[in-house]
């Protein structure tokens, strides 16, 4: 295989966490690709090392730009659902750095601090390694992934993990908003349940987190209402855990993740942005 293609999963992991979307991760790997072939490969001593590095320092910048264009972004901004069943690179990194939950809380740091995170927590690389990767000192390195790491403890919560319960609740959740039956939804919701809806301004949704379990359980049956004729709703793996999709024939018209605590779901994550489905579409 292509010494670039043999390692494209893993830049599109890298690339997908620190940025969080989809579609800039692939422009970054895309340009990493192009840089790679400027090279003379024989006179690269670690072609894996070299292309995490390029990959990085690329997402780092694209980073950048895009955090300063989401202060502009139409209602709550959300990672680009992405699918993770299947991704031989999703073995090298901790399930839990993929999910929207997390993604979320990893907005909150620089992109500096992000990439550092990612890289050491993700995929295990050592200080002086990512040194390398992001050309600064090792003790650098290791002062900001202890600043990264004290600041996503701090603002995580500490969601469920166990996959059993984490799908039980999710076909409990799908039964009752495609029922329509009110009460048996407030009764998978935990009463401080929050809903974040991601339409971007180009689909119908609340422009701010709606929050508590009555307002929450009317937004979804009103939501479910609105569903295209003939939807079709199924179980996917995206980012890292069971989600409910959404399709309209074999369009992607939404994706809905939820975090649960106790067995309740504490958040809803919903994207019903077109741009940001790309990832799911058949």
């Amino acid at each position: 295989m292509d010494v670039f293609e043999d390692r494209r999963g893993l830049l599109q992991a890298v690339a997908y966490r620190v940025l969080g979307t989809v579609t800039d991760a692939e422009d970054v790997v895309q340009e990493a690709w192009i840089r790679w072939h400027r090279v003379d490969a024989a006179t690269v001593e670690d072609p894996t090392a070299y292309l995490v590095t390029v990959t990085t320092r690329l997402a780092i910048d694209r980073l950048r730009s895009a955090q300063a264009a989401r202060v502009s972004y139409v209602g709550p901004w959300l990672p680009e659902p992405v699918p993770t069943g299947g991704d031989p690179a999703d073995g090298l990194a901790l399930a839990d750095t993929v999910s929207s939950a997390m993604l979320l809380v990893l907005e909150s740091l620089s992109p500096l601090e992000r990439a550092v995170f990612v890289l050491r927590e993700a995929f295990g690389y050592s200080h002086g390694e990512i040194a390398r990767v992001i050309d600064r000192s090792e003790e650098s390195v290791r002062q900001t992934a202890k600043r990264a790491r004290e600041h996503v403890d701090a603002k995580r919560r500490r969601y469920d993990t166990d996959p059993v319960t984490r799908k039980r609740a999710t076909v409990s959740f799908m039964d009752a908003c495609a029922g329509g039956d009110l009460a048996a939804l407030m009764g998978v919701l935990a009463p401080d349940v929050a809903l974040v809806c991601d339409g971007g301004g180009l689909a119908p949704a609340p422009r701010r987190t709606v929050v508590g379990i009555d307002h929450v359980a009317r937004s979804l049956i009103t939501f479910a209402g609105r569903m295209p004729g003939d939807p079709r709703i199924e179980f996917a793996e995206v980012n890292g855990g069971p989600a409910i999709v959404v399709r309209s024939g074999r369009t992607a018209v939404a994706a809905i993740m939820l975090h649960l605590v106790d067995g309740a779901v504490e958040e809803i994550h919903l994207v019903s942005n077109p741009e940001k489905l790309g990832a799911l579409q058949q």
